[in-house]
């Protein structure tokens, strides 16, 4: 089978030397300065003259910036993060504009990742060895495997996160990427709680609970953390194992997730997966901490992509079909399913485990939704005031004020 041709970004981990770290950390913050005053700008123009500024004039702005004496630091950095950040301001609008989402926010210096990425331009990658700009030696980086036999990085870029640990990302081509040989099995997913997912051939996959497990410690660090002085150092250090935990709890997931859908995406050719509203979802006050522990819109991004570069096929049911209130014998649908019944028997007499009755419906349903495009429902209420929440999840209890206001 041919190749398909595939960006794919390899991620590092690497330890700056002291004078790296500094040219990093000073880079860091002229890109996001140059961020948040192109957005003001722009922002700005359109609600005072009803403008739109577009790249190059905020790449005009940034040239006559660097003439200040306010602002001539920034010369002192490698344009080119200056000149991206730019470009990504402009990509954020123009996803908004298309709806695809929010207005760009202004990034800020305690929860925005720090970045910067370099073009070919700004990096040199030879024999092994990263140089970026404005850099004297290469980046100490830890390859965990090596990158695609003959492939050169197009853009590198490079992050630190709130565990103050550095990586290097390298967007190269894949040459490696192929289809996989077809197989006749398909396969429907019912996500869950419990079950981080019911497969309709009836195996159910627990959830690992990462975030659970890392509670107690959480807790914790929390604790420690809320005692020390602000601004002190020993603050600064506390505040560093706790996001280290957290990191530790993100990778554990993400590990997961990626061995999990590597493996049904090579086992089935058909995945089929239902459309769920997880921010509706994370409204849930009871439920939401460990709905985010679940992490479905990763594992659906997961999807997507691998069936994309392997040759399978993936299917999206409408999130307002009936999984698991429906039953797979008779075709009959229950008028209600609390979350507490876990089993239950059709009038026809079939016994069903919700899950696994929910997860064959998805299958059954495949074929239609795939007839009818990607099988998204759209965005709507339901007759009565039903919410988009999944099935299986009880809505918030109303609050006495509201409930007075609708009774």
């Amino acid at each position: 089978m041919s190749a398909v041709h595939v960006k794919r970004a390899f991620r590092f981990r690497f330890y700056p030397t002291g004078a790296q770290a500094a040219e990093l950390l000073r880079t860091f913050g002229c890109v996001r300065l140059v961020y948040n005053r192109a957005l003001a700008a722009r922002s700005e123009a359109w609600t005072a003259r009803g403008e739109r500024v577009g790249y190059g004039a905020t790449s005009a702005m940034l040239t006559a910036w660097k003439r200040t004496e306010e602002l001539s630091f920034l010369t002192e950095v490698s344009s080119v993060p200056l000149q991206q950040a730019l470009r990504h301001l402009q990509s954020a609008f123009s996803n908004f504009w298309q709806r695809r989402a929010n207005h760009p926010r202004f990034k800020s210096k305690k929860r925005s990742r720090d970045s910067a990425e370099y073009t070919r331009s700004a990096f040199r990658y030879r024999d092994g060895q990263l140089t970026l700009a404005k850099m004297a030696g290469p980046l100490d980086i830890a390859w965990s495997r090596p990158l695609p036999e003959g492939a050169a990085p197009s853009t590198v870029t490079v992050s630190r996160d709130a565990a103050d640990r550095w990586f290097v990302s390298m967007l190269c081509d894949d040459p490696g990427v192929r289809p996989l040989p077809a197989v006749d099995a398909a396969v429907g997913l019912d996500l869950g709680v419990t079950s981080l997912v019911t497969l309709s051939t009836g195996e159910k996959i627990p959830n690992p609970g990462h975030e659970r497990g890392a509670r107690k410690r959480l807790a914790r660090a929390q604790r420690a953390l809320a005692r020390k002085a602000q601004g002190s150092a020993n603050r600064e250090k506390a505040r560093r194992k706790v996001a280290r935990i957290h990191a530790q709890s993100a990778d554990r997931r993400r590990d997961h997730l990626h061995k999990l859908t590597t493996r049904l995406v090579r086992e089935n050719q058909t995945v089929v997966i239902e459309d769920l509203a997880v921010r509706t979802l994370l409204r849930n006050r009871k439920l939401s901490r460990a709905i985010a522990d679940c992490a479905w819109s990763e594992l659906r991004a997961m999807l997507a992509y691998k069936c994309a570069w392997y040759g399978r096929e993936l299917i999206t049911v409408d999130r307002w079909f009936p999984s698991s209130r429906l039953c797979g014998g008779c075709g009959t649908v229950r008028a209600s399913l609390p979350l507490n019944v876990r089993d239950w028997t059709c009038d026809c007499g079939a016994v069903h485990d919700r899950d696994v009755n929910a997860a064959r419906n998805i299958l059954a349903a495949g074929p239609a939704a795939a007839a009818c495009g990607d099988g998204v429902g759209p965005q709507r209420s339901t007759p009565g005031g039903q919410s988009s929440m999944k099935q299986e999840v009880v809505p918030p209890p109303r609050s006495r004020a509201a409930a007075r206001s609708r009774d």
